[in-house]
């Protein structure tokens, strides 16, 4: 690929798009070799261009098969996620979150009442695990890809509040997504109360009035819609959203409009 040969670059190039997806292997092996950054770049924009098809192929299908429940919202997500991943293994990332919930099941299975045992998963995520809002690169692409977000226990409000209720999922805890402009939030909506929660703090427990306050010193007249529980399906179009920001400020248009072929796909579902 290296090759200053203007003839022997485009052979590559051709040969790479016969071998279609079954060149990306040889690729990723071929870019772990790689020191120079505008190299990297391009044998990665050259992986997107052999796999976004069948991303997109395999992130239609999810869809059609239906975003009824965060099971689904979880295998969206990280279908999602193979956009600045192409060779993702999910199925490690599932096994992730088993792992985190299996571990907290025990401290939370004996607690006496539900304000305990929400206390405790949010403690869990946020102290043990050490998840954390990104406060120095918020718009790093990164921060909205789920494996991303694992891995580095940095995120957005959004993508640290599906790592809660991804699993909550697993423990049958009721923890909600709340679609509030510029800052996406947590709702837990148990038997007894309900309670607002803010990710990007830590998992800070904060009031309405609070939330009120903050759209207003952002110019933004808060509406009860602002309030209301997020379905699974717009979770998923406010992530899309997201990256289509981050890629905006990186200037990838190529990236950008791949993004929005997925967002167009995903407002047809929108309820």
């Amino acid at each position: 690929m290296d090759d200053p040969d203007p003839f022997v670059h485009k052979s590559v190039l051709n040969r790479f798009d016969e071998l279609g997806e079954n060149a990306v292997p040889l690729l990723d092996e071929y870019r772990l070799s790689v020191k120079n950054a505008e190299d990297i770049q391009k044998i990665e924009d050259l992986i997107h261009e052999l796999t976004f098809s069948g991303l997109q192929a395999d992130f239609l299908e999810v869809l059609q098969s239906g975003i009824k429940n965060r099971k689904d919202l979880e295998k969206a997500a990280f279908t999602l996620a193979r956009f600045g991943n192409p060779t993702l293994r999910t199925s490690d990332y599932t096994e992730k979150l088993d792992h985190f919930a299996d571990i907290v099941e025990s401290g939370i299975r004996y607690k006496l009442d539900e304000r305990r045992k929400m206390k405790h998963l949010i403690k869990f995520v946020f102290e043990d695990l050490h998840f954390k809002g990104d406060t120095k690169d918020y718009h790093n692409p990164a921060n909205c890809f789920m494996d991303q977000v694992i891995d580095r226990r940095i995120g957005l409000p959004i993508t640290l509040s599906m790592v809660v209720m991804f699993i909550a999922r697993r423990l049958e805890m009721p923890f909600f997504g709340v679609n509030m402009p510029i800052h996406f939030m947590l709702n837990y909506i148990g038997e007894k109360e309900e309670v607002l929660i803010d990710p990007y703090d830590n998992g800070a427990i904060v009031t309405y009035d609070q939330c009120y306050f903050f759209l207003k010193k952002n110019n933004i007249e808060p509406k009860p819609e602002h309030f209301r529980m997020a379905s699974d399906v717009d979770i998923l179009i406010r992530c899309i959203r997201n990256l289509i920001h981050s890629y905006e400020r990186k200037e990838m248009p190529g990236k950008i409009e791949d993004l929005k072929q997925l967002l167009s796909a995903a407002e047809m579902f929108e309820e």
